[in-house]
């Protein structure tokens, strides 16, 4: 093999990689398989596609090694392949970031619209929580809950939140965290915990950053909700 040729053939299959990447639902796909192992019905479900399209967006991840997957009676589940995905992604992200003008315009948009409030950083909800200041809350579906939150929070998905609402001493700030930077779940939790007057804020980044940076997590504790 010539140079010329093995230059192409390798820049192929770097292009196979980044073609998988080249689909917002499957990038988003990637996002929510950070949180853990999931069935397609459940993808579908979290992104707003059909089993059908879930299972082709999967399909073409998967030919490109970016995920795999088991079959369990009738269910597939599908994770991330290796740790390096997510690195991928989130290298991704930054770029994105950085160079992307309208993807700042577009978050600074939504998170101030919602919240309105500066989110905290991982360094001070440690602090505060090991103080005691806090009670932490995750907002994400109970079964991302299960597979693994920061240590100390309590399940207070979204859609359970209010009910719940009364559990939560009234007099400690309450720190609602989700999946990630753009997840929108603890937004909408701080929006309604001041609306009923409460003390809230996020935490700026999600469970997958808190982990992989080393900080304290648990699995399958007890939670708040039913």
């Amino acid at each position: 093999m010539k140079g010329r040729e093995f230059k192409d053939a390798a820049f192929e299959q770097l292009a196979r990689v980044a073609s998988a990447f080249g689909s917002p639902k499957r990038i988003e796909l990637i996002d929510v398989l950070a949180q853990g192992e999931r069935t397609v019905e459940v993808l579908a479900a979290e992104t707003g596609l059909s089993v059908a399209n879930t299972s082709r967006h999967l399909q073409v991840l998967k030919i490109a090694g970016l995920v795999s997957s088991r079959k369990d009676g009738l269910q597939v589940f599908y994770w991330l392949a290796d740790p390096s995905v997510l690195e991928g992604y989130r290298a991704l992200r930054r770029v994105a970031e950085v160079r992307i003008a309208e993807l700042g315009r577009l978050a600074d948009s939504y998170f101030e619209g919602t919240d309105g409030m500066h989110p905290l950083g991982r360094d001070e909800l440690l602090e505060r929580a090991r103080s005691g200041d806090v009670v932490v809350i995750d907002v994400r579906p109970f079964v991302e809950y299960q597979t693994g939150h920061i240590a100390g929070a309590v399940s207070l998905p979204l859609a359970e939140l209010e009910k719940h609402l009364s559990e939560i001493p009234a007099d400690r700030e309450i720190v609602a965290y989700c999946r990630g930077p753009y997840c929108v779940l603890a937004a909408e939790a701080v929006k309604l915990l001041r609306q009923r007057g409460r003390r809230a804020v996020r935490l700026a980044e999600g469970y997958p950053e808190w982990r992989d940076a080393g900080f304290p997590v648990e699995r399958a504790a007890t939670a708040a909700s039913s």
